[in-house]
């Protein structure tokens, strides 16, 4: 038995060694562990027990027997984030245009321009670097909402970036808006699916990605009963991006009358609705994912995050990141935009007044990202909280750094006083993804040198 904390490289050593192992036992002790769990709630002082994948206890005082102990005191233990939409592919174009107008400006030059140029191996790089930025920012599970698959191989290369990452990942599989494609999509999704995704336990799942309409890029993408019918065929769920205005509401209508909402399908973005469109979603116990900076920066209808129209239907919905060519790259940003959007405007509402606003709290943004995230991605029962059975997705997060001492209110240091140089170590599925505040396995000049490579290619090729 080795004690020590998320800073021993023989703490670590025994860890991986041991990876492979279905019974090895990781015990952290000492925390604040914030649960996510409601029946749980947040424990001081308390140890967190793993085997294998699995957190198997959670409580004062476990048996050491042995276990790889890990001393956890005077750090919070807290669930992995949930992405629950990114657009990963686009990642080795990170804000090029950081003061995008709106969301034409963003689909002529990334989705009608750089997309059309991008080789497998382009895929790759981007998915690649998202993943991992992800994990090292506390995101334990990704969606990729992978809307440029031109090829089968543009899908492969995409899936393989997060095998090869180690991110509890989520592929959407969607075709691109514009240039040239092989048109396999989404007949395509069946050879993925068995290729891929043949288990239902294993750390890659598998989506259908759709649009809401085909004011953008036509009927094919446009989600619908055909869609709906493929997606259920090979038991997967459906995430619909670019949800927002009139012509959502109305899709929406239609879907309800189809019969093809439901807990298993995804709404993302959600800005613009109308009353009637919530009612429907809430009605049907549809999801949403919402991207705090993307609505506000890209201006995309109301520009203000539908987090109060989600709430008011019982819908506890999962946040997201969505491009990151004009947007940033973690969680931490997410829930306090949202915390500080949400309540800016309902102080705002009742100004004047005797009337009290009806503000959101610290716990519900870090509820979104993440045991709702879960719930969103389809993965509920999986992760998104710490709760014993489920997989062990954690983060170990320094509560006596400079910027979080002293501890006084855990979830309030989680969402705004945290951020990814306070995350001492991620386990995802009960591996070690990142100890002593660096993601492992990375071979960083390597790396750089892809993501340069791949991005001078894509700038320098002529669009067709």
């Amino acid at each position: 038995m080795i004690t020590s904390g998320t800073t021993s490289p023989a703490v670590l050593e025994q860890l991986q060694r041991r990876t492979a192992d279905p019974k090895r036992r990781i015990l952290f002790t000492g925390a604040t562990i914030v649960t996510m769990d409601r029946a749980s709630g947040v424990l001081d002082g308390a140890d967190l027990l793993v085997e294998g994948d699995t957190i198997a206890a959670i409580g004062p005082d476990l048996s050491r027997d042995g276990a790889v102990v890990v001393d956890a005191t005077g750090m919070i233990l807290s669930p992995g984030f949930v992405d629950t939409h990114r657009h990963a592919w686009e990642t080795q174009l990170r804000r090029i245009m950081p003061d995008v107008d709106d969301l034409g400006a963003y689909a002529m030059s990334t989705l009608a321009g750089y997309a059309t140029v991008y080789r497998p191996k382009d895929m790759y790089v981007g998915t690649k670097l998202a993943a991992l930025t992800a994990i090292d920012s506390g995101i334990t599970c990704m969606l990729d909402f992978s809307h440029n698959s031109r090829t089968p191989e543009h899908s492969d290369a995409a899936v393989q970036a997060l095998i090869d990452t180690g991110i509890r990942g989520v592929h959407a599989s969607m075709g691109p808006h514009f240039g040239d494609w092989d048109k396999q999509w989404p007949g395509d999704l069946t050879r993925l699916r068995k290729k891929y995704f043949a288990s239902d336990d294993q750390l890659l799942t598998l989506r259908l990605a759709a649009l809401a309409t085909d004011e953008i890029a036509g009927p094919t993408l446009a989600y619908g009963p055909e869609l709906a019918r493929t997606a259920k065929e090979l038991g997967i769920g459906v995430s619909v991006d670019a949800v927002f205005g009139t012509s959502s509401s109305k899709a929406i209508g239609q879907w309800a009358k189809d019969g093809i909402l439901g807990a298993d399908v995804t709404l993302i973005h959600a800005t613009g609705l109308t009353q009637e469109a919530w009612k429907t979603i809430g009605e049907s116990g549809t999801t949403i994912a919402l991207a705090p900076t993307s609505d506000a920066q890209i201006g995309l209808e109301t520009a203000i995050p539908a987090i109060d129209e989600a709430l008011s239907v019982g819908v506890r919905p999962g946040l997201s990141i969505d491009v990151e060519v004009a947007l940033v790259s973690d969680m931490f940003t997410q829930m306090r935009a949202l915390h500080a959007i949400q309540r800016m405007c309902a102080v705002n509402a009742v100004y004047g007044t005797d009337q009290r606003p009806a503000r959101i709290t610290t716990h519900d943004v870090l509820d979104f990202a993440t045991l709702q995230g879960a719930r969103t991605n389809g993965l509920a029962g999986v992760t998104g909280s710490l709760t014993v059975g489920k997989k062990a997705d954690l983060l170990a997060i320094q509560a006596e750094d400079l910027n979080n001492m002293p501890l006084n209110d855990p979830i309030g240091t989680v969402v705004l006083g945290s951020d990814a140089r306070n995350i001492s170590a991620v386990l995802i599925n009960g591996a070690v993804r990142k100890w002593n505040r660096q993601v492992l396995g990375v071979d960083l000049p390597a790396l750089r040198d892809e993501v340069h490579a791949s991005r001078e290619y894509v700038l320098s090729t002529p669009v067709a």
